[in-house]
């Protein structure tokens, strides 16, 4: 009999989400019963999507995906209030249904954040005898402090206190680098209790090798730096702005592109264009299906966060997107994700938030020979499928939802 699995995560699919439609598919594929729980889609705009409309309850049969979704209050706004209530309108309605509604699954998979998931999870797994697996994608507190979402510091201990409180409660947690394992263990969990499993990417819409250029690409004249994705607060681009301007100084033969959207784009474009900047390119966001196209035309994939002890302990999930499309990576991250691209012998690195140090690494790659560039690609992308491919992560969940259905 197949294991019974309730994916509980407050976004899915149609949301951007990193353990969405992909991750239950497979897990489908690999011979697991799937329900998925989870909101009326309304991230990240914090309105609804078209075509959804909030009710007590809806099913849907999604890639052959069962999907529950419960009503919550949509926001997503900077205030703190609104996206309070989103948070615990899910887990309540999480809750209720797991506790009176939902078939009993043989084991719980839980994605934080939010905290609020974590709860809810631990609260059916106590009333329904339910073993958890609870994933944690983002380090509370450390998150909600680095971002600015909250800054009382009476605050920020009651959620670390609740975190511990799910972390003693829970039956196995999964991380995504070795830095959350550390910072776990430093703060009481058992070591043993603890599994890293790598994030994949969206597989399918990355891999272009033979994609045309896009129209608004500039062409193989320069040599072609993409970042792709949000530009918030946490990339700090403003450091990649100098170092453009840096390298502007030295060559006309390095363009960098920014594709995407988010709070610093406006204020971005108005820095380049007031330092007169002509190897600076902005292209507006396009779906995820269209991403590809751009990848497999750029020279390079930077990655860049802003310098906090939180991010050198953090992986963005554009590396993994960036190896598996097979391009050199400039990594302008500290720590863990450094780590990453050397191991896999992938590209260069940087120092995050150091303008000369971005610089430097952008001259390096250029004037690294096409032959190394293409070598860097090619074992980025060996890495990728051997330790952090949808297949390998997947099977590493699917044996700790069989170990503890058993229990």
């Amino acid at each position: 009999m197949a294991t019974r699995v309730l994916l509980l995560t407050q976004w899915f699919d149609p949301e951007p989400t990193f353990k969405g439609l992909v991750f239950a598919r497979e897990l489908v594929a690999q011979g697991f019963e799937v329900e998925v729980v989870t909101g009326f889609p309304n991230y990240p705009g914090g309105k609804l999507y078209p075509g959804y409309k909030v009710r007590f309850l809806q099913r849907e049969i999604i890639d052959g995906v069962k999907v529950t979704r419960l009503p919550l209050y949509p926001s997503h706004g900077q205030g703190g209030i609104g996206r309070v209530l989103n948070y615990v309108s899910f887990a309540a309605s999480a809750l209720f249904y797991g506790l009176f509604g939902a078939r009993k699954p043989d084991v719980i998979y839980a994605y934080h954040p939010p905290l609020t998931v974590g709860i809810a999870a631990v609260l059916i797994r106590i009333f329904r005898r339910v073993p958890v697996v609870y994933d944690i994608q983002d380090m509370w507190p450390d998150t909600l402090k680095a971002t600015g979402m909250f800054s009382n510091g009476k605050a920020l201990r009651v959620v670390s206190s609740i975190c511990d409180w799910v972390y003693r409660r829970v039956d196995q947690l999964v991380v995504l680098s070795p830095g959350f394992k550390r910072l776990l263990v430093e703060r009481g969990v058992p070591e043993q209790k603890i599994d890293l499993i790598y994030n994949w990417c969206a597989e399918a819409t990355v891999a272009a090798p033979c994609a045309t250029l896009p129209v608004n690409f500039p062409d193989a004249s320069t040599f072609r730096i993409l970042f792709a994705g949000n530009m918030g607060k946490a990339q700090s681009l403003e450091s990649v702005i100098t170092a453009a301007q840096l390298v502007r100084e030295q060559t006309d033969k390095i363009s960098f592109i920014f594709l995407g959207g988010g709070v610093e784009v406006a204020r971005l474009q108005e820095l380049a264009v007031k330092r007169n900047l002509d190897n600076v390119l902005f292209l507006p966001a396009v779906p995820m299906s269209e991403v590809g196209a751009y990848l497999s035309n750029a020279d390079a994939l930077l990655v860049h966060l802003k310098k906090d002890p939180l991010f050198t302990i953090t992986i963005p999930s554009k590396t993994q997107a960036y190896m598996a499309a097979g391009k050199p990576v400039l990594m302008a991250v500290d720590g863990d994700a450094a780590d990453l691209v050397r191991d896999a012998d992938c590209g260069v690195v940087s120092e995050s938030d150091n303008p000369q140090s971005i610089a430097d690494a952008a001259l390096a790659l250029m004037n690294t020979p096409s032959s190394e560039r293409d070598w860097m690609a090619q074992s980025g992308q060996a890495y990728y499928k051997r330790v952090l491919s949808l297949r390998v992560g997947v099977a590493r969940f699917g044996e700790h939802f069989k170990r503890l259905s058993k229990r």
